[in-house]
C-alpha cells in the first residue's frame, strides 16, 4: 500500500515552539515540504512531511522533544468544485472516517493528504475509485 509519513510533534503550545522545532529540522538538514499546526489549549501538534522522516524524527526526540511517525494516505483529485466531496463521500460509503485531513493545490495538481484508521482500506477504496494514490517519493517530488 502506498503510504506516506508524516513527522507529528506533540509540543507545548507557546511561543518559540515552532522555532526550536524547526531549528533542530535545519541543524539535521531536514526539508520540511509541508507543515500543519492544531493546537488546543495549552498543547498541540505538529505535523510535518519532510524529506526524510526517520532521520528528522530521531533528531527531534534526541533533542527532548515528542515525535514520532504516523502513516497517511496522499491521493491525487481533480482541481475542481465537489471534487472534495466525492472523496469524502466515496470513504463514507464504506466506514472510513477522516480523522485529520488537509490539502492543497501545486502546479495545477489537488492533494489532499488523510489519516484514516486503516490506510489500506482507504487506499484500495480510493483506487478503485480512479483516482490516484501517491507513494512518498511522488509527494516529496511535487
Amino acid at each position: 500500500m502506498n503510504t506516506v509519513k508524516l513527522v507529528a510533534v506533540f509540543a507545548e503550545n507557546r511561543p518559540g515552539q515552532a522555532a526550536r522545532i524547526t531549528d533542530i529540522l535545519a541543524r539535521a538538514n531536514i526539508n520540511i515540504r509541508c507543515i500543519t499546526v492544531a493546537t488546543s489549549g495549552d498543547y498541540g501538534v505538529v505535523k510535518l512531511l519532510v524529506n526524510d522522516p526517520d532521520l528528522a524524527c530521531r533528531a527531534l526526540n534526541q533533542s527532548g522533544i515528542a515525535a514520532t511517525l504516523i502513516d497517511v494516505i496522499a491521493v491525487e483529485m481533480a482541481d475542481k468544485p465537489g471534487a472534495l466531496h466525492s472523496v469524502a463521500q466515496c470513504l463514507a460509503t464504506q466506514d472510513i472516517n477522516l480523522a485529520n485531513t488537509f490539502g492543497f493545490v501545486v502546479n495545477n495538481r489537488a492533494i489532499l493528504v488523510l489519516e484514516v484508521q486503516d490506510s489500506t482500506l482507504a487506499g484500495e477504496v480510493l483506487k478503485k475509485q480512479g483516482l490516484r494514490v501517491l507513494t512518498q517519493q511522488e509527494m516529496l517530488s511535487i
